[in-house]
């Protein structure tokens, strides 16, 4: 029951969608929520599929995919794509530390940001639309949590860098085995995906060396301009994982 807890907390964090009552709140909880970021990563994944099967039965490709990419922006209330081009613009205008983390706090978007988040919008929907409908379901489906599992991985092994933040709840770093949690979170969609043939072995290690590769190199830039991540930082690694995940399952299925 605890951990049903934890996963609606993390649900609630994550996503515009309400949770039952019983559940209660405890700060404490947010601590140990961010095990179960992946898992919403699988709900935010299944709304987008189901947009994007139920809309290509009688629209074009690029209009599902663009009705699928705005199910998920009004899902999480556009929570990591923020995150993405508040990096943008801290890790483009900031030339020393405190600048950056004094651009990236601002609310107000700037060029890099504005620049960012249109061409990597863009560039998750036109790849998505080149992907035959199963396999565009499949990615969207083994994209969300995937993506999640990658800024997990900054918790766990990374410093959380500023005193305050959207993040601070969940910057607690996580144990070894809360980082399991999330990785078997993650392999429950994958076992699913493989075991039904909608996801062949070459996508899926395509998808996952390109998550990881993209995941080391934020983080060594993040270590090296910052020192550590913020929850921006964690926004930016979740979206630039997504779409290199969804542009791997494309690239395999050429």
């Amino acid at each position: 029951m605890h951990q049903l807890r934890l996963f609606f907390t993390a649900l609630q964090f994550f996503t515009r969608l309400p949770i039952p009552r019983w559940v209660g709140f405890e700060p404490e909880w947010l601590h140990h929520a961010s095990r179960y970021f992946p898992a919403v990563g699988i709900v935010v994944g299944a709304v987008t599929a189901s947009v994007y099967a139920l809309a290509s039965l009688w629209l074009p490709p690029l209009v599902a995919v663009m009705l699928s990419t705005i199910a998920g922006i009004y899902l999480t209330g556009a929570f990591h794509e923020d995150g993405f081009a508040d990096t943008c613009d801290g890790m483009g205008g900031g030339m020393t530390r405190e600048r950056v983390l004094e651009i990236m706090t601002d609310s107000r978007i700037g060029a890099y940001g504005a620049i960012g988040i249109v061409l990597i919008l863009g560039l998750k929907s036109a790849t998505l639309a080149q992907l035959p409908p199963q396999a565009a379901i499949a990615a969207l489906l083994l994209g969300h949590p995937l993506s999640r599992l990658a800024a997990s991985a900054l918790i766990w092994k990374l410093a959380y860098v500023k005193g305050e933040g959207k993040a601070k709840p969940l910057a607690q770093g996580m144990t070894h085995g809360e980082f399991l949690v999330a990785v078997l979170s993650t392999a429950v969609p994958v076992a699913v995906l493989l075991t039904l043939g909608w996801l062949n072995l070459q996508a899926l290690l395509a998808a996952l060396a390109a998550v990881v590769l993209v995941t080391l190199w934020l983080a060594r830039k993040f270590v090296r301009r910052l020192g550590g991540y913020t929850g921006d930082c964690l926004g930016a690694v979740q979206q630039v994982a997504e779409v290199v995940c969804y542009l791997a399952v494309l690239a395999a299925a050429h």
